[in-house]
C-alpha cells in the first residue's frame, strides 16, 4: 500500500510540476518577444529569432551583427582556442529585458471587410451638406463648399474617361476664428465618407534634421489609418489643423525651423508627388521600413485660426483712403462679426503664409464667429448636442433632465464672455451640473430635475420634481 501511495504522490507531483510549465508558457504568450539588441518587440520589429537562455534578437540586429563581424579584419576562429580570450556567455543576458516590463500583446480584433471606392457611391453635395447639417449648426457656405470641393475631389480620383483632360486637386483652406467647428467638420465628413482620413497638427512639424515630425509624417498618420494599404491611403483626406502656426515670423533674428521652411516642405505634398514615408512612426530615422505614397489624389484640408489676421483686413480696409471726403472711419469695421468673410490672398501674405503655399489651396473659405442664437442651436439641435449628452447621463439613472429657455439664454450669453466659441458652452456646463450630478444619485425618489435661468446665474436653484410628484414652481 505505501508503495502504491508513493507512486500515486510522484504522479501528482509530476502533473503539478507539468501545469506549471504550461502555466509558464501560457503566460509568456500573453505577452511580446523583445530583441535584446534594439529593444523593439515583435509587433514593430516583425518576428524574432529564438537563441538559447530564452535570449531574442530580431532579424535586422542579427543581420548587422553577422555584417559586422564579417567585414572586421579578425579571424574569430583562430581565436576559439587561445589562453584568456572569454567570449560572450548568453546566459548572462537572460534577465537583461525583466519580466515586469514586456509588453503585452494587443487582442486581434476582427478585420472589418475593405469596401473599394467606386464612384457611384460618393454621396452627391447636397446629401453631403444635409448629413453636416445634423452635426454642425450654421456655417452654411463652409458646409457647401466643402460638400462641393470633396464630390468634384472623388469623381477626379475615381473616374477614368477623362484622358485628355486632367482635373487639377482641389485642395481647401478653411479660415475662422476658435471653437467655431473646423475640426468638428472633418470629422463629421470622416464618419460620412468611408476613406481613411488623418488628422494631424502642423504645431509639430519642423525643417527636416530638427527636433519635431518630419513633413513627411502627415503622410504616415494617413498610411497608419488605412491600416498600411499604400493603395487606400493614396485616395484618402489629410487634415492639418493649426496651419496658420507655420507662418513665416516677423522680425525674427534666429532660424525658423517651424515656419517658411516647412511650408516651402510641404509644396510638394499639398501638388502631388512620391514621398518616402516610414511605415509606423513620425520619423524616418526611426528602425522602421519605408515606403513610397503618391500624393497627387490625396485631397489636403487646412485648418486655422488665424489670430491677426482681421487686424490685417481692417487696415487694408480703411488704408483705401486716408484723408479727404472719401476717408473711412478707423473704427468703421470695429464691430464688424465676419470682418474674416473679406479676406484675400494679400492679407494672407501679409500675415505670413508664403504665395506658392496659398496657390496650392485654390478653395478659401471662412467659417462665421458664433452669436448667441447659433450657441443656443448647438445645445440643443445637433444629434450629440451637449444637453443630449446629459439628459441620456441621467436617464441612466432614471432621471428626467430639462433645460428652461431662459436657461440655454443664459448659458448662451455665458459663453459669449469667454469669447472661445463653442468650446466654452461645456466648460460652462460642466460648473454648473456637477453638484447635479454629484447629488441625484444620493437620493432614489428624484424623477425630474428643471434647470432654471436663476441657477445658472446663481440666484436660485433648479427644480426638483419627485416620481409620482409634480411640485408646482414657486412664483
Amino acid at each position: 500500500m505505501k508503495a502504491e501511495d508513493n507512486n500515486i504522490s510522484e504522479e501528482k507531483a509530476e502533473v503539478a510540476v507539468q501545469e506549471e510549465k504550461e502555466q509558464e508558457s501560457s503566460d509568456d504568450d500573453e505577452y511580446e518577444k523583445v530583441c535584446i539588441i534594439c529593444h523593439r518587440p515583435e509587433s514593430a520589429a516583425g518576428k524574432m529569432v529564438e537563441m538559447p537562455s530564452n535570449i531574442t534578437i530580431c532579424k535586422d540586429c542579427l543581420q548587422r551583427s553577422f555584417d559586422a563581424m564579417n567585414n572586421m579584419p579578425i579571424d574569430f576562429s583562430k581565436m576559439m582556442n587561445m589562453p584568456g580570450v572569454q567570449f560572450l556567455n548568453l546566459s548572462d543576458l537572460e534577465n537583461s529585458v525583466p519580466k515586469r516590463q514586456k509588453i503585452k500583446k494587443k487582442k486581434q480584433a476582427s478585420e472589418k471587410p475593405v469596401k473599394k471606392l467606386d464612384i457611384k457611391d460618393i454621396p452627391a453635395p447636397h446629401k453631403i451638406k444635409a448629413r453636416l447639417d445634423e452635426y454642425v449648426v450654421g456655417q452654411e457656405y463652409a458646409k457647401k463648399a466643402m460638400s462641393v470641393a470633396v464630390y468634384n475631389h472623388y469623381k477626379r480620383v475615381l473616374s477614368n474617361t477623362m484622358d485628355d483632360i486632367e482635373i487639377e486637386k482641389s485642395n481647401m483652406l478653411m479660415i475662422g476664428p476658435t471653437g467655431s467647428g473646423k475640426t468638428y467638420l472633418v470629422k463629421t465628413l470622416a464618419k460620412l465618407l468611408d476613406v481613411p482620413l488623418a488628422i494631424t497638427d502642423a504645431t509639430s512639424l519642423t525643417e527636416a534634421g530638427y527636433i519635431g515630425d518630419d513633413i513627411e509624417s502627415v503622410v504616415s498618420k494617413l498610411l497608419a489609418a488605412a491600416d498600411n494599404d499604400v493603395e487606400r491611403a493614396e485616395k484618402g483626406i489629410i487634415f492639418i489643423d493649426e496651419i496658420d502656426k507655420i507662418a513665416k515670423k516677423k522680425n525674427s533674428s534666429q532660424r525658423d525651423v517651424s515656419g517658411e521652411s516647412v511650408q516651402q516642405g510641404m509644396l510638394k505634398l499639398l501638388e502631388g508627388s512620391e514621398v518616402e514615408v516610414p511605415v509606423g512612426a513620425n520619423s524616418k530615422n526611426a528602425m522602421v521600413p519605408l515606403t513610397t505614397v503618391n500624393t497627387k489624389n490625396i485631397l489636403f484640408i487646412c485648418g486655422g485660426a488665424f489670430p491677426d489676421l482681421e487686424g490685417i483686413i481692417k487696415e487694408r480696409l480703411t488704408n483705401k483712403a486716408s484723408m479727404g471726403f472719401n476717408a473711412e472711419l478707423k473704427d468703421k469695421y470695429d464691430n464688424e462679426k465676419n470682418i474674416l468673410s473679406k479676406v484675400t490672398i494679400e492679407d494672407l501674405r501679409n500675415f505670413g503664409m508664403i504665395p506658392e503655399f496659398i496657390g496650392r489651396l485654390p478653395i478659401i473659405f471662412t467659417l462665421k464667429g458664433l452669436n448667441k442664437d447659433s450657441l443656443v442651436q448647438i445645445l440643443k439641435e445637433p444629434k450629440n448636442a451637449i444637453l443630449k449628452q446629459y439628459q441620456k447621463l441621467l436617464a441612466l439613472d432614471e432621471v428626467c433632465l430639462k433645460f428652461d429657455e431662459g436657461a440655454l439664454e443664459a448659458i448662451a450669453e455665458k459663453a459669449m464672455k469667454k469669447d472661445t466659441g463653442a468650446r466654452a458652452l461645456r466648460a460652462i456646463i460642466e460648473e454648473f451640473m456637477l453638484d447635479i450630478m454629484y447629488e441625484i444619485p444620493k437620493d432614489d425618489s428624484i424623477g425630474q430635475v428643471t434647470i432654471t435661468r436663476e441657477y445658472i446665474e446663481g440666484t436660485g436653484g433648479p427644480v426638483i420634481e419627485l416620481r409620482g410628484q409634480g411640485v408646482p414652481l414657486l412664483s
